[in-house]
């Protein structure tokens, strides 16, 4: 009897064994949307996998081909298992390969559920990083600016700069003691090359939107956002000129330059100043000879002279949401959806999206010790915490297409060329925003 006992719980241990070694053939797909992190998501794939023994593989799409890449992809039998959406915009577009995420573990540690992408009740896509972007500065050079005896201003400290005209003075007189600064122009050069212009016509463009939607209570899940007469064009011309003038490079030349060449530019000292995300601190402390110290990195919120912007933050929120396909099968969406959560909720995980990703996550799985570290992030959290200061919201994730942005982007280049002037580029802002979401009408 006890042979028999014994025979039977090895059996019985063995069927567990191959139970539990079935539930784990499922295989992770991502299909990852950002070039700057993609070592640090194929360095965590091979960690999740020998702690777990399920494989992740990790593509990643060139800059601002995504949405292509994706289509494509879908399209063969090694569809991503995991994909990202921008907002309403790309759900709209990828509803039919959304799974429902509401019973996830993931979406039931999201600190704010009204993050989340859903219809009808139930969740389709997660946020999975709280971003942030506005004027990163070098606090060395500013400081050596407020030093000098020869300065025009009477500014004494960055923290008297909230406004486009305070602004505005500072840089155009670090432009003019740029050799005493011992720098090339203040903004590092604004990136005008197609497929590097995507913080001009998306990031930049996203505060005349913002003001518009805003000031106007435009519901922004109605088709009025269809519409817009970019009545803070002129404010976007306001910042998009101080940048293009108080530069490291003329303006007429703009249109090779790209996101890589304008980081390197501020990480050797040769600008003071340059527009980009939380992301860019690991693109600044890579470039070879990097001169800038974590502790003089800072940022500026984006100011353009719109009225009451003294209480202006900076530009915080997401794009950047998880799918599951639900076409894949059970076994790759549960993989998936494990992987998601040990990701953002164990140890070695979490090391991953602090310190190599740089993320600041949206989940309460995070104890205080474990956010990020970097400056930038840094800067993130404690513009968030700013008693009086309100944040600006991500409203790009409602711009109708990537048509619309290229075509603005081309318009920016040819405007700073000066073979288009400024009254064209804002109605074909206009015209092409109404024909676009025509187009995603239809």
């Amino acid at each position: 009897m006890k042979k028999i006992i014994a025979c039977t719980c090895i059996m019985l241990a063995a069927v567990m064994s191959l139970s539990a070694a079935k539930k784990k053939k499922g295989t992770v797909r991502y299909l990852n949307f950002k070039p700057e992190v993609a070592s640090a998501y194929e360095e965590l794939a091979a960690a999740y996998e020998k702690e777990t023994g399920v494989k992740v593989i990790v593509e990643t799409a060139a800059n601002n081909t995504y949405e292509s890449t994706l289509t494509a992809k879908m399209a063969t039998k090694q569809a991503p298992t995991l994909f990202q959406i921008n907002g309403p915009v790309g759900y709209a577009n990828w509803k039919d390969y959304c799974a429902d995420l509401s019973k996830t573990e993931i979406y039931k540690h999201l600190s704010d559920k009204s993050l989340a992408i859903t219809n009808k009740g139930k969740a389709y896509g997660i946020p999975y990083v709280v971003e942030g972007y506005g004027i990163i500065y070098n606090k060395a050079i500013t400081d050596k600016y407020f030093a000098l005896s020869s300065r025009s201003t009477s500014f004494k400290s960055m923290d008297e700069i909230n406004s486009f005209a305070k602004l505005k003075e500072l840089c155009d007189d670090m432009q003019a003691h740029a050799s005493d600064l011992g720098i090339k122009g203040v903004f590092a050069s604004t990136s005008l090359k197609a497929g590097e212009d995507w913080r001009w016509q998306t990031h930049l463009a996203n505060l005349p939107i913002y003001y518009e939607f805003k000031n106007n209570n435009v519901d922004l899940t109605s088709n009025a956002t269809h519409k817009i007469k970019f009545q803070y064009g002129n404010n976007f011309r306001n910042i998009f000129d101080l940048y293009t003038t108080d530069s490291v490079v003329d303006r007429k030349n703009l249109g090779v330059k790209t996101v890589d060449q304008s980081m390197a530019e501020f990480a050797l000292e040769e600008a003071a100043m340059v527009q980009n995300g939380n992301w860019a601190w690991g693109q600044i402390s890579g470039v070879s000879g990097n001169k800038v110290k974590a502790e003089n990195v800072k940022y500026l919120p984006i100011y353009t002279g719109v009225s009451g912007e003294s209480s202006q933050g900076l530009c915080i929120g997401t794009e950047n949401f998880y799918c599951i396909n639900k076409k894949a099968s059970k076994a790759d969406q549960q993989a998936t959806a494990d992987f998601i959560y040990w990701l953002y909720s164990s140890p070695t995980g979490k090391k991953y999206v602090t310190q190599k990703l740089g993320f600041i996550a949206p989940f309460d799985t995070f104890a205080e010790n474990e956010k990020p570290a970097d400056p930038l992030a840094k800067e993130i959290l404690k513009y968030m915490s700013k008693k009086g200061i309100t944040s600006v919201s991500w409203n790009f994730t409602l711009f109708p297409s990537q048509t619309f942005k290229d075509n603005f982007g081309a318009d920016l280049l040819q405007y700073c060329q000066g073979s288009k002037d400024w009254s064209t580029v804002a109605s074909n802002v206009v015209n092409n925003w109404k024909t676009e979401w025509e187009l995603v009408e239809e």
